[in-house]
């Protein structure tokens, strides 16, 4: 039974990790494709003043943070070795 628990929290950390990583590239690609739009006759009147940056950083940096303190969670519970904490660790912060 541990070994099965070991292997749902690994996947749930694994598609947690993935799904924020996929977030992230989906923001971006969103960005560039609109830099990328060539300018309609009708947008050529000035435009308003820009809106505010959007908190991306703000949003996946707490990402993160709510990730790794699941990690520990898993970890403390003896759920995660230290091996496999240590390596969802580094994936996680290395995105």
């Amino acid at each position: 039974m541990p070994g099965l628990l070991r292997g749902v929290a690994r996947t749930a950390v694994v598609a947690g990790t993935a799904t924020a990583v996929s977030n992230r590239v989906s923001r971006r690609q969103a960005g560039r494709w609109a830099q990328q739009e060539p300018a309609a006759p009708e947008q050529l009147a000035p435009a308003p003043p820009p809106a505010p940056a959007p908190a991306a950083p703000v949003d996946d940096m707490s990402n993160k943070i709510a990730q790794l303190k699941e990690l520990g969670q898993l970890k403390e519970q003896g759920v995660l070795t230290e091996e496999e904490f240590a390596a969802q660790k580094s994936r996680l912060l290395a995105s």
